[in-house]
């Protein structure tokens, strides 16, 4: 565990990287958060990612996993991955999948570099995942019907609405019929907020409304909350 020092030290490195990332990338915040992540890494990849030789990298991906499963996740489905990480909760869906139905996107190369080496050491790679440098949620690179099940795991959580709102404006289109959307966010009763553009707080109302101006029913996932105190989650789907 980091003691009070280093705790200090990480906050105040975070604000001089702040104020230099800001300047650099004004108006971009996935090339913002591209950054973020790159110097991150560089700095430590458990920092970024997490890694498996923690106790929670396993049992926030396990957790994740059994989720979906008691949601109706089934192996013939199509998951896509918004900001897979580094697999921790990943490779468990890819060795439950059918080969070929795993689809999984991140911003980062240097985080997606760390997912491969998750799947040579935990296995998966027979079943062909789909692994993906995006820097959108336009869904470009995906056929028309095609997923049964997106999930994003502490992906707005870093995210300004400007780059939320691009996800369920383009997510109908790449939904099967009976497909849904499963994200987690930082819920805050307060006053909304961000810190350092890295860290973003949302009500309920606000995400909740912003997927019904897309078309899309919301509704907040209260037996999340037994399992995980630090996010939220919701579960969108198509109001057709």
């Amino acid at each position: 565990m980091e003691g009070p020092g280093r705790s200090r030290k990480w906050a105040a490195w975070r604000v001089s990287r702040d104020t230099l990332l800001r300047l650099r990338y004004r108006g971009d915040h996935i090339a913002y958060y591209r950054a973020v992540m790159q110097d991150t890494v560089r700095k430590g990849a458990a920092r970024a990612v997490d890694n498996p030789d923690r106790k929670h990298w396993r049992k926030g991906g396990k957790e994740q996993f059994e989720y979906l499963i008691k949601h109706g996740l089934q192996p013939n489905h199509k998951l896509l991955e918004i900001g897979c990480g580094n697999l921790r909760a990943g490779y468990r869906f890819i060795q439950y999948l059918d080969a070929d139905n795993y689809y999984g996107t991140e911003i980062s190369p240097e985080v997606l570099e760390r997912a491969r080496e998750t799947l040579d050491r935990e296995g998966g790679a027979e079943k062909r995942p789909h692994l993906t440098l995006v820097d959108n949620m336009r869904f470009e690179f995906l056929a028309d019907a095609c997923i049964d099940v997106v999930h994003a795991h502490s992906v707005f959580s870093h995210s300004p609405l400007s780059v939320i709102e691009e996800c369920p404006r383009h997510l109908p289109h790449i939904l099967r019929p009976g497909g849904q959307f499963f994200f987690t966010f930082n819920r805050t009763d307060g006053k909304e907020r961000n810190v350092l553009r890295e860290d973003f707080y949302y009500r309920t109302e606000t995400l909740i409304d912003l997927a019904r101006r897309c078309g899309l029913n919301a509704e907040f996932m209260h037996d999340w909350e037994e399992l995980e105190q630090r996010q939220s989650m919701l579960r969108v789907w198509p109001a057709y």
